[in-house]
């Protein structure tokens, strides 16, 4: 195959390791190169304005800027760019808020590699790639009603162990105001006690600690 017919990538990891992985194994395939390599989100926006790829593989969760904003930057700049997240979180929110922002596709780092290079070939030809344990989860989503920006505050306030009392001081609202909050997030997230809630959160990736 001739170099410039090649699927010319961006390659998105913050580990090292995991980033050389993935780029020794797309540069396996003889209709794929990898033209860079980003170890975080500002580096993604950057090269892929100079490379201009024809797909770039993202990580989610990056320093400087997570695989998510750099998705909606790239995305503003470039409207039809193609972007395949790729993530170790299999959370709803986290596979929602990556499509919501731009990417066509979705893989698990647990999958196989055999399931990569499909995906990539996929979105490279403009079609969306949502594997069945991706699409399963997004519709458990539809199951929960979203919770507002301040609940979302109190919500992280609850993940650093704050009393009612103290989140209250935090957010500059009343204690009273703070339980309140408290109760409607127990209701939208279906459980019982404050545990419960971060515990649920964690594993919906609506929050990262």
């Amino acid at each position: 195959m001739k170099k410039d017919q090649r699927i010319r990538i961006l390659v998105a990891d913050d580990h090292y390791i995991v980033r050389i992985g993935l780029v020794a194994l797309v540069n396996t395939e003889p209709d794929m190169e990898v033209v860079a390599e980003a170890a975080d989100g500002a580096q993604a926006c950057e090269l892929f304005s100079r490379f201009t790829p024809d797909l770039a593989l993202m990580d989610l969760q990056m320093p400087v800027k997570s695989g998510i904003q750099a998705t909606m930057e790239i995305r503003d700049s470039f409207p039809s760019a193609k972007i395949l997240m790729l993530s170790a979180y299999d959370g709803d929110e986290d596979i929602y808020k990556a499509l919501q922002a731009g990417a066509q596709g979705y893989v698990l780092k647990s999958s196989p590699g055999d399931k990569l290079i499909p995906a990539l070939r996929a979105v490279a030809a403009g079609q969306r790639w949502i594997p069945k344990e991706v699409s399963s989860r997004l519709a458990e989503r539809n199951s929960f009603e979203d919770l507002t920006p301040r609940e979302m505050q109190v919500l992280d306030q609850l993940a650093k162990g704050l009393a009612n009392k103290e989140i209250a001081d935090v957010l500059n609202i009343t204690e009273h105001t703070a339980k309140d909050h408290l109760k409607s997030i127990l209701a939208k997230l279906h459980v019982a006690d404050r545990t419960e809630a971060v515990t649920a959160a964690i594993q919906r990736g609506m929050i990262h600690l």
